[in-house]
């Protein structure tokens, strides 16, 4: 029979995030107020809510992109704290894609993708190259390698933007409403590619208004509302059955 023990060390073990009490500022603005949330190894959670409720601060955190003042941050076993080693630990293996899509410009897509393993991670250039070409045929623009960024379309940027997180080889992937820059034609070819991951097991956290991804891939469905998370539920009882009467009227308005 297992001990109590030994089941939260299990558990603390399955967990790739865990908040515990969060709290952040932004001087009085009470943008998070005690945020809970265990995201398992391998679960996709998709974040929802109105505009400013606190999303893409939420996940901002899960990086250190943005600090908070009180509660737990731990991520993949190592808790975020003033120590500046930790906080690379982190980074190293969590991957972020963002709202605008943050390529260099003035570098091929090939030299996006092989800077950061060939200067954080020390990857021999041939190595690094090889990686990239991988995984640009893995979000299907291999023949734009050699092309920039400006000619590229915003939904083949965004790929690139994801092979770019990719390279890294995270453990857990942060999606910041990757797809609300996008031309509405542009949407499709960037939620693929992000249904392929789902579909190989990585560890997803989505800020996004797309609930036919959110219905097609969440695990759970977070539903957050002026700081503060409302509702967490399967996607099927999330969409279907409602609690709480924010979530009720969030969805009466998006679902039109």
């Amino acid at each position: 029979m297992t001990s109590g023990a030994d089941a939260a060390a299990s558990y603390a073990s399955a967990a790739a995030v865990e908040m515990i009490g969060v709290h952040k500022w932004y001087g009085a603005f009470h943008v998070l107020r005690n945020i809970d949330l265990t995201v398992g190894r391998g679960e996709r959670i998709v974040i929802c809510g109105p505009s400013g409720s606190g999303k893409s601060t939420l996940i901002r955190c899960v990086n250190r992109l943005e600090e908070h003042q009180r509660g737990r941050i731990i991520v993949d076993g190592i808790e975020l704290t003033q120590d500046l080693k930790r906080i690379e630990d982190v980074r190293r293996d969590v991957g972020m894609v963002f709202q605008s899509f943050n390529l260099f410009p003035h570098l091929t897509i090939l030299e996006n993708c092989t800077l950061a393993p060939i200067w954080v991670k020390r990857m021999p250039r041939k190595d690094a190259e090889g990686l990239a070409m991988k995984l640009l045929e893995r979000v299907k623009i291999p023949e734009q390698a050699n092309k920039y960024p400006g000619q590229l379309s915003g939904g083949q940027q965004q790929r690139v933007a994801i092979a770019r997180a990719l390279c890294m080889s995270p453990k857990i992937m942060l999606f910041d409403e990757p797809t609300s820059a996008l031309d509405p034609e542009m949407v499709k070819e960037v939620l693929d590619t992000m249904v392929g991951l789902a579909q190989d097991g990585m560890t997803m956290i989505v800020v996004t208004h797309e609930m036919g991804f959110a219905r097609q891939v969440a695990d759970r469905v977070v539903f957050m509302d002026n700081g503060e998370i409302v509702e967490i539920a399967a996607p099927a009882e999330f969409f279907s059955n409602p609690r709480h009467e924010r979530t009720k009227l969030f969805l009466s308005q998006i679902l039109r």
